[in-house]
């Protein structure tokens, strides 16, 4: 049998977001509309929230709606990522490069971040060597196009351009994120999913992740942590 290609979210599910990089996220984005939309800071953490529970992203609201160049949004909101004190942001479990080396299967990341500051949070977390390849792979937001126009998730046409790149049918593919939203789309596509619940986004950045207390059915599996994995064998076959 082909062996399961695991598809892992990177914010708040590879590390915890939450302790101090989505406040930092909001400040920078906010602090961007600020400066290139001419509007005032309350304005500005308003649009930021609305276009990202319109779109799934605040990007898509501002190429839409302003013609905001993609690319110089995201290197002015994430070059945080560069800074001396970066590492003292990252919180992160041990154990997860034991996990990744006794997992089996291939390892993409999916994430709706810059490749950047993701690629920055992975050498932080020691897991960067897992997420290239020929034994694994990132797809950062830049990589998320589909006809051209950029497609981050929960896109379901997105997903299944990913999965027919990798070459992996869905009941062998399995996304980990904390989004329920996310977790959607990719059952919707035949995906395997897993939700990552045991860190709690801030409210304001991602309003998706709080309130449900029951397993929906489209989530197959919860857990605390990737570093469960293992002990999950059974979802594993």
């Amino acid at each position: 049998m082909k062996p399961i290609t695991w598809f892992f979210d990177l914010d708040n599910t590879l590390h915890d977001a939450s302790f101090a990089i989505f406040g930092t996220i909001n400040e920078t984005i906010s602090a961007y509309l600020v400066r290139h939309l001419d509007i005032g800071e309350v304005d500005a953490d308003h649009l930021r929230v609305e276009y990202w529970r319109r779109y799934g992203a605040t990007l898509l609201g501002l190429i839409k709606h302003h013609t905001v160049d993609p690319h110089h949004f995201l290197n002015e909101t994430h070059a945080f990522a560069e800074a001396p004190n970066f590492a003292a942001m990252i919180r992160a479990e041990r154990g997860l490069t034991r996990l990744f080396r006794r997992l089996p299967g291939r390892k993409v990341l999916l994430t709706n971040a810059p490749a950047r500051y993701a690629g920055a949070v992975l050498r932080e977390i020691g897991l960067h060597r897992h997420f290239t390849r020929p034994n694994g792979h990132r797809y950062a937001i830049e990589q998320m196009r589909v006809h051209r126009h950029f497609r981050p998730k929960p896109s379901r046409s997105m997903l299944r351009m990913l999965l027919a790149k990798e070459k992996v049918s869905g009941h062998r593919a399995v996304l980990l994120d904390d989004s329920f939203e996310n977790l959607k789309s990719a059952r919707a596509v035949g995906m395997r999913t897993i939700q990552v619940n045991g860190m709690v986004p801030p409210i304001g950045l991602m309003p998706h992740s709080r309130g449900k207390k029951s397993r929906p059915s489209y989530v197959g599996l919860q857990v605390k942590s990737v570093t469960q994995l293992l002990r999950r064998r059974r979802f594993l076959r």
